[in-house]
């Protein structure tokens, strides 16, 4: 199993993730290594999202053929996955 915190600085940048990143697009991006199911949880007090990867490890650091057995990787892996965001997004963001 597999555990991915990703959190937003913004409201704004929350409601966009919140309703992008979905259990199916997360497998869909890690579809050579999430075997199992995904799930989601929305932490709403911390503008962020807890997602876990089921048999997302390959068995784990013991079993797994794996470069990254732990899983380290995974969440920068998950900053890959591409997001729609509205065309004046990038120009009012405080960072």
């Amino acid at each position: 199993m597999s555990n991915i915190g990703l959190m937003a600085y913004t409201d704004k940048d929350y409601e966009i993730i919140k309703k992008q990143v979905t259990p199916e697009r997360v497998k869909a991006h890690f579809k050579d290594w999430a075997k199992g199911e995904v799930k989601i949880y929305p932490m709403t007090n911390l503008n962020a999202l807890e997602i876990v990867i089921k048999q997302g490890l390959g068995g784990g650091a013991t079993k797994s053929l794996r470069t990254d057995q732990t899983g380290k990787a995974m969440g920068n892996a998950l900053r890959m996955m591409e997001v729609e965001v509205p065309d004046d997004f990038v120009s009012k963001q405080p960072y």
